[in-house]
């Protein structure tokens, strides 16, 4: 909720963000790229690309991909998925 949100598009199922840094790591920045690809809630409906730049001088540079924060954002968003759909069962 945080993330600036650049692109959705709910036909492809893929959610992109703006580049974003936390204000404890000012030096660098990620962009994630979300990838919904099934209705059902397994771990590999879902994929997450988590994208790093690193500050030198004035300019950001390509860090590469973060695949650790990539999976826990997965798994985080699958939790939370399930969590809403079982909410909405009970009522």
């Amino acid at each position: 909720s945080i993330l600036p949100i650049d692109d959705i598009d709910v036909f492809s199922g893929t959610l992109i963000t703006d580049w974003y840094s936390l204000p404890s790591q000012p030096s660098e920045q990620i962009k994630l790229a979300v990838f919904v690809l099934d209705k059902e809630l397994r771990s590999d409906a879902i994929r997450v690309v988590v994208y790093v730049q690193s500050r030198k001088g004035d300019v950001w540079q390509d860090a590469g991909i973060d695949s650790e924060l990539a999976i826990r954002l997965e798994d985080l968003i699958l939790t939370r998925a399930r969590e809403l759909r079982a909410s909405s069962v009970t009522q």
